[in-house]
């Protein structure tokens, strides 16, 4: 007689989802190490702020082209040896910024290095979580891994200009690039590609090849939907991080004020991240916290615009961060689960590459300020947009998560 499947979740799958969250909170921090201190590195390097800049957009730019071949390797040879790949890239370019000293071409030729390593662990979060995690775990799964980015983002804005009060502009990358590199070490030493026994059914689902798992992704409604709201709910985030002073200041904050307003939103968005999903996945849906995510952050993103007092801006920047930040975690798995047979890097990798498209709304809001250099313009129409979203939202077929699908 045919011996019946057996199924286990195993403890370990916490620790090997510990060194996945570790490699992605270092490439976080490598990434914004520049953004919060880019005056003095404009001095340090001897070059123009603008040009500073690159050392965040190369991430951006160098995930567009990469995104999908780097989505093809992990579903064709797995997350382990890519992530490891990646990871270690990551670890050896940290520390050749560091070492580049004030030679600013060297610089940038190592962060092109770590930007073209990103994708390979934004695009693995849906894959790597249903290998070790039941269905009812994942969307909690890609939630802890949101909050090790947002963690990472923290840190960076955080810690850099502290650090930098007693340590040269090098020194800080070159300790940076000593994380990333021990980040790397425990990955290699503790990540396994997959359990022995599958956690439960849905994880055996067959997946579709590549192209065919493009083509019947993109052929879906709902995840062509949820793909908008990727790049809307992203560039929203993306924008205000990188605007956030700009925004404040011509209603009489200064940059500190800004400072406190974007951390409040970091953390309310990890409260967010983990809380969120966490009730997603015990009640085994995922349309209503998508919707309510989306809707909550409008009064939050007017709040933005609008607040003549401080405390109101901080309260609008943990309503506007707790909402729709949650919304990344629960929609990526909702798409992953949409999208069967379609391999989760490859879903993964069409969902983040719509996120870092939403650069051009983070361009055009600075052009549509207008002659105040007020931003209340550009964010009421991102929220009118956010309403869109929410609105397309509501029209999402759920499905149980972990179902399995067929061409």
């Amino acid at each position: 007689m045919e011996k019946e499947k057996e199924y286990r979740v195993y403890a370990s799958r916490w620790l090997v989802l510990a060194v996945y969250m570790a490699a992605n909170m270092t490439i976080q921090i490598l990434w914004i190490s520049y953004a919060p201190v880019t005056i003095q590195s404009s001095l340090f390097y001897g070059v123009s702020e603008l040009r500073i800049g690159f050392f965040s957009m190369a991430f951006m730019l160098a995930f567009i082209p990469l995104s999908i071949p780097i989505s093809w390797l992990i579903d064709k040879f797995g997350c382990k040896p890519v992530v490891a790949t990646g990871a270690v890239l990551t670890g050896i370019c940290g520390v050749l910024r560091g070492f580049a000293g004030a030679n600013f071409g060297l610089a940038m030729a190592a962060t092109i290095g770590m930007a073209a390593a990103q994708p390979v662990f934004l695009n693995s979060w849906t894959k790597v979580s249903a290998l070790w995690f039941p269905a009812n775990e994942r969307a909690t799964a890609v939630g802890l891994l949101t909050l090790a980015n947002l963690l990472g983002a923290a840190v960076g804005q955080v810690l850099t200009p502290i650090l930098t009060e007693t340590m040269s502009i090098p020194v800080v990358q070159l300790s940076y690039g000593i994380a990333a590199s021990a980040a790397a070490l425990l990955f290699l030493l503790l990540a396994r590609e997959k359990p022995a026994t599958p956690p439960d059914a849905s994880a055996e689902t067959e997946r579709a090849l590549m192209l065919e798992g493009l083509k019947h992704a993109l052929s879906l409604k709902s995840f062509r939907r949820y793909l908008f709201m990727a790049f809307i709910g992203l560039g929203i985030f993306n924008g205000v991080t990188t605007w956030i002073e700009g925004i404040v200041r011509p209603r009489g904050f200064d940059s500190k004020q800004a400072g406190a307003a974007i951390a409040v939103m970091l953390v309310a968005g990890i409260v967010g991240a983990v809380v969120m999903p966490l009730f997603s996945d015990k009640k085994g849906r995922r349309k209503p916290y998508i919707v309510a995510g989306l809707l909550g952050g409008i009064p939050g993103i007017v709040g933005l615009a609008l607040a003549p007092s401080f405390p109101l801006l901080l309260a609008s920047s943990a309503v506007l961060g707790f909402f729709l930040v949650s919304v990344n975690p629960i929609g990526t798995q909702y798409a992953s689960e949409t999208a069967l047979p379609t391999p989760e890097g490859t879903s993964n990798g069409l969902i983040s590459l719509a996120g870092q498209i939403s650069v051009i709304l983070v361009y055009v809001m600075e052009p549509l300020r207008d002659a105040t250099g007020s931003y209340a313009f550009p964010l009421l129409l991102l929220a009118a947009l956010l309403a869109l979203s929410a609105a397309l939202a509501s029209t999402l077929t759920e499905r149980p998560n972990g179902s399995k699908a067929a061409l």
